[in-house]
């Protein structure tokens, strides 16, 4: 996990993938393979739109179906960096 994680608040958390929040954008983490996409601007504008809209069509799904959605079919993994990694 990177050093200023604790600057990001938590937003959902599965045994796969975790979303946190901060720095007026998103981290959309990928646990099994140890890689994060650190989401700002536009960026983070269409995951929010995709996100929530993503909530609102399956709210019964939990975190890791949503977070792993995105990631593999909303092009987010394509972000990804490994953790620790300059952005």
């Amino acid at each position: 996990m990177a050093e200023d994680d604790q600057t990001f608040t938590l937003l959902e958390d599965g045994d796969e993938f975790a979303l946190s929040s901060g720095h007026g954008g998103f981290r959309l983490r990928n646990k099994s393979e140890g890689t994060c996409a650190d989401l700002q601007d536009a960026d983070a504008e269409r995951f929010r739109a995709d996100y929530e809209e993503l909530r609102s069509r399956s709210p019964e799904w939990g975190p890791d179906q949503v977070l792993a959605q995105l990631w593999d079919q909303g092009g987010y993994g394509w972000l990804a960096k490994e953790e620790g990694e300059a952005t």
